[in-house]
């Protein structure tokens, strides 16, 4: 590895003013209000935002569990799972999609006008899809329309958190990232109840309220710390040629794709091949949820010690292992709970180390436009997720059979693991050093 990458992938605690790439003009830096010192107190109320950000907008996605297994079994009962999951994925890979934009967008325009404008956008979507009673106008609203307006709340709070430390860098994150998955846990508890008690069109209609009253005012927290370089090309598209940059983003591609099959459709094999009532779908949801908020956090601290990228390929093969060796095997409620704890627990990793990596990697005046090209493999990871599990669930399975579906996922997970393998040997051959 050269001396250039040596200096780059430096986490730099000892630096009072920088972080890796972190080196903005004194003119520039001096006009930057808050307190723009690396480790600050105001860096953790950013981290709180992104936090709530995090939570209303992941969040909500892995909450969608629960409204399909409502869709599937009582009010969509002849639509295929497949076309049912797209409205799912749909919010997953808009979101991605215009996450590109976003990325572009943060290092041109007030990162809090942009959260703003996301959780507005996202909260209408929810509200009128509501008022919907087709899958395929759900599929506009629930899923298009609100992965629009997600993208903006969602790129805000996945990278402004890594900008604001250096010592604790990896810790931080993981703490707003573990926001998504507290989110995924009340939401479905949540979601459950109100479909139960009253129907899913008021339970959309109470989310899309909760985000816009949540994320609007917490928007003003949402603050950059640096700010770019100027550049003369829009999108700068030279990370493109580096080879780091290749292995991350395929690695990141196929583990957002391995990463949500199991949120999606977990709950449902509770409910049909366990043959356990709704609420089991509900708990298994709230399970894998609950899992990676402790996950998020534990993995942040680990990579902290060990490095973000030794703890993203440790916790994507564990992740893998779940899924072939607990859930696909055994067709017990023990080995499915297990499953989801373990699954939930390192698969937060793979949420919440990437931007860690990237900023590492990369340098934190870049992680916006970096990670908005990143955002194209989760887009493309959520295209290959849950639309192909779910018509293997309604082809081969005969919608009662997950194997070739939990199959699939494994198979995306491990290899997500060897490009991210790969990409640790291209750093060092030393595997013992931190990266």
């Amino acid at each position: 590895m050269s001396d250039t990458e040596d200096t780059v992938l430096k986490t730099s605690a000892e630096k009072q003013q920088s972080a890796p790439g972190d080196h903005v003009a004194t003119e520039n830096a001096s006009a930057i209000k808050p307190p723009h010192n690396l480790d600050s107190k105001f860096g953790w109320l950013v981290v709180f935002g992104s936090f709530f950000n995090l939570m209303l907008s992941i969040g909500t996605t892995t909450t969608y569990g629960v409204y399909l297994q409502e869709y599937k079994l009582v009010e969509f009962p002849n639509v295929s799972s497949s076309f049912l999951s797209w409205i799912g994925t749909l919010q997953f890979v808009m979101m991605c999609f215009f996450g590109i934009g976003v990325g572009v967008l943060c290092e041109h325009v007030d990162t809090r006008i942009l959260s703003a404008f996301g959780a507005i956008v996202s909260g209408v979507a929810l509200i009128i899809a509501s008022f919907c009673n087709s899958p395929w106008k759900l599929l506009l609203t629930q899923g298009i329309l609100f992965g629009f307006g997600a993208s903006f709340v969602y790129v805000t709070g996945l990278t402004l958190p890594p900008q604001w430390f250096a010592k604790y860098r990896a810790f931080a994150t993981g703490i707003a990232i573990a926001g998504s998955g507290i989110g995924g846990l009340w939401l479905s508890f949540a979601t459950h109840a109100i479909i139960t008690n009253i129907s899913w069109k008021w339970a959309l209609r109470i989310t899309g309220l909760i985000i816009i009253g949540v994320c609007g005012p917490i928007s003003l927290l949402m603050k950059t710390r640096v700010k770019p370089a100027k550049r003369e090309k829009i999108i700068d598209i030279s990370v493109l040629h580096d080879k780091r940059f290749i292995f991350l983003f395929f690695g990141a591609l196929l583990g957002a794709s391995g990463f949500y099959v199991p949120f999606f459709f977990m709950p449902s094999y509770a409910v049909i091949v366990l043959d356990k009532s709704d609420n089991w779908g509900t708990n298994i949801a709230s399970i894998m949820n609950g899992a990676s908020i402790a996950g998020r956090v534990l993995m942040g601290l680990v990579g902290d010690h060990i490095g973000a990228l030794n703890t993203l390929c440790i916790a994507t093969l564990l992740s893998c292992l779940s899924i072939l060796v607990l859930w696909l095997p055994f067709k017990t409620v023990g080995t499915l709970v297990s499953a989801a704890v373990i699954f939930g627990i390192f698969s937060g990793a793979i949420v919440s180390m990437i931007p860690v990596v990237t900023a590492n990697l990369f340098g934190v005046k870049c992680l916006p436009s970096v990670m908005g090209l990143l955002m194209i493999g989760y887009a493309a990871g959520g295209l290959i997720s849950s639309p192909p599990a779910g018509h293997m669930l309604d082809t081969y399975g005969h919608g009662t059979d997950f194997s070739n579906l939990i199959i699939y996922a494994g198979v995306l997970l491990a290899v997500s693991f060897v490009l991210e393998l790969v990409l640790r040997v291209i750093l060092s051959r030393t595997l013992l050093k931190k990266f």
